[in-house]
């Protein structure tokens, strides 16, 4: 079934668990993506983002998004990442996606908030919702996003005393954090402040998001989950199981490319099953349970 955000969020902002976003950029990682939900009973945020785009279209991912969140039978937000043009966000919306994020955190504070609060009125008004974030979280060497980690990220965390403002002043339902994740892989364990996540979530009353959550440890979700992460980005880690995949069986296929599907799709399914159990996410009966961490 579609859904928007809130639909998910708060009953894992309210149960202390946290409901994971995987960006996928063709039909086969939709697939792995859905399946795994299906088969565990969770909901699920599926989308891409802005930098993604080159590699599939906005609106031709629409098409294979929008109805396959519809017929399943766990709620699924269809989420439009890190927009960083008001164009697309818009052309999102239109298209029919119930989630938006409108990535302004390089923008001056105000400037963000100004930019913020219009997209979320235009958001709502397609009964969607809408993610902003504070600070920035950073990108790894390498990341899609394409800059190196920055030298000194603790700049750049959020301030919880800003957050309250910037969730007041904007209307955004969910805000990212930067706590110390940065998007892309890890080359070096990261330091997330767990301190800063609990102040945070102390201080505002929306779902917090941690955006580079792959290559995070177990421990690293578990603790973020308990200390008030409500939302999980991940697409690395299933960007390389469906790459390793293909590698794995391409030296025994001589017949095309439709014999690597199946496996590509049973290891994003496997991947995205992995960290639907870490997070504790579990739908049943129209009620949402969570894990005891």
């Amino acid at each position: 079934m579609l859904v928007n955000m809130n639909e998910v969020l708060y009953p894992a902002k309210k149960g202390k668990y946290a409901v994971g976003l995987f960006n996928a950029v063709n039909l086969e990682l939709a697939r792995g993506i859905i399946e795994a939900a299906e088969s565990t009973n969770s909901p699920i945020i599926i989308g891409t983002a802005e930098v993604l785009l080159p590699y599939s279209p906005l609106e031709e991912l629409s098409y294979i998004l929008i109805p396959m969140a519809k017929k399943a039978k766990v709620p699924v937000v269809v989420h439009f990442d890190h927009g960083l043009n008001k164009e697309t966000c818009l052309k999102a919306l239109e298209l029919g996606f119930t989630s938006i994020m409108y990535d302004c955190s390089r923008d001056s504070y105000e400037e963000n908030i100004k930019k913020v609060k219009e997209m979320a009125d235009i958001a709502h008004s397609y009964g969607a919702t809408i993610e902003g974030e504070l600070g920035h979280v950073g990108d790894n060497e390498g990341s899609a996003e394409g800059n190196s980690l920055l030298n000194d990220p603790t700049k750049y965390y959020t301030d919880p005393v800003m957050a309250k403002d910037y969730v007041k002043r904007t209307g955004v339902d969910a805000l990212a954090v930067a706590i110390g994740s940065a998007h892309g892989a890890y080359k070096l364990p990261p330091k997330l402040d767990f301190e800063r996540i609990k102040a945070i979530a102390s201080a505002v009353d929306v779902p917090l998001v941690l955006h580079g959550g792959s290559g995070l440890t177990d421990n690293d979700f578990k603790r973020a989950i308990h200390d008030g992460i409500s939302k999980v980005n991940i697409f690395t880690d299933i960007n390389v199981a469906a790459a390793q995949a293909i590698s794995n069986n391409f030296m025994d296929v001589d017949r095309g490319v439709m014999e690597l599907i199946p496996s590509q799709v049973e290891a994003v399914k496997q991947e995205v099953i992995k960290k639907l159990s870490l997070f504790g996410c579990e739908y049943s009966g129209g009620l949402y349970n969570s894990r005891d961490y």
